[in-house]
């Protein structure tokens, strides 16, 4: 189970969130059997995810996160709801680097560059949809840009995850955006704090978010969230896109290939089809 920890600081002048996302990762590996490098990609992705869906309004809200680079991991594509269930996947799960040249996994060198694409469903009639450029690659500095660019919202995020034995041991990441009317001074004070959390992996590890509220935030009171990984994949959802599609057309391709193989890209879970399933899917 992962964990969002909100509170407002400096006289309610900045938002502060506090991300704990180590379970969320190791359920990501289990899925998808990445590698560290394709895990710390990907699970940076989905705690910067998890804090954008913090901030939907709405039961039923959603979004979704595509970080389409041109780096050895292909595209990493995250979904996530107003519950703050998430889940995603990378193209290139077996991604692998050499260490950067401060000695850690190179999720620059992963990513590469391209776009990311933020979308989000709200119960309009059309989603919104937000897009800027991947600065970095190394993540936390790129979603920063989209908030400035597409949001006009001042944010500094620090996003880590650490891998040990293709286990993650620790993965999290630390937020803040400036309220209306912040003062220049709660600005300045914003930017020192999260240079205290470029290591924020290793502080999930050592001490969890809540070891991280209790060293330096102790004098604020938080709401806690529960987060998790969930994919929504079931034999009644599988059911309910193949009736869309439509009886002739199943048939055909069962012609074709001898069976329909639906692959979940989220828990890699398989669902097939014989021509004897599909006609009881018809009521036949």
């Amino acid at each position: 189970m992962g964990k969002i920890y909100k509170t407002l600081i400096y006289d309610n002048q900045i938002s502060l969130s506090i991300i704990e996302a180590t379970d969320i990762c190791n359920k990501a590996i289990q899925f998808h059997k990445t590698t560290p490098l394709a895990t710390a990609t990907l699970g940076r992705t989905m705690i910067a995810s998890l804090f954008m869906a913090s901030t939907l309004k709405n039961k039923g809200d959603r979004l979704s996160v595509t970080v389409a680079g041109d780096g050895v991991g292909g595209k990493v594509i995250v979904s996530c709801d107003s519950n703050l269930k998430v889940r995603g996947y990378i193209e290139n799960p077996n991604a692998t680097l050499p260490l950067n040249d401060k000695g850690k996994l190179d999720v620059a060198g992963c990513v590469g560059k391209g776009r990311i694409t933020i979308v989000r469903n709200m119960g309009m009639k059309e989603p919104y949809t937000g897009s800027s450029q991947i600065v970095s690659g190394e993540l936390a500095e790129d979603f920063s840009y989209y908030y400035a660019l597409s949001e006009q919202q001042p944010t500094a995020m620090a996003l880590g995850v650490k891998v040990q034995n293709d286990i993650c041991i620790g993965a999290g990441g630390v937020v803040i955006q400036t309220m209306p009317f912040c003062s220049e001074k709660a600005i300045a004070d914003a930017e020192n704090l999260i240079k205290n959390f470029q290591d924020i992996s290793e502080k999930i590890r050592t001490l969890g978010a809540k070891g991280i509220i209790e060293t330096y935030f102790n004098e604020y009171s938080f709401n806690e969230y529960d987060a998790k990984y969930e994919c929504i994949c079931s034999d009644d959802y599988i059911t309910s896109m193949l009736i869309a599609i439509g009886k002739t057309e199943l048939l055909n391709i069962i012609d074709e290939v001898g069976k329909i193989e639906i692959k979940c890209e989220y828990c890699d879970k398989v669902y097939t089809y014989d021509k004897q399933a599909v006609d009881k899917l018809f009521g036949e």
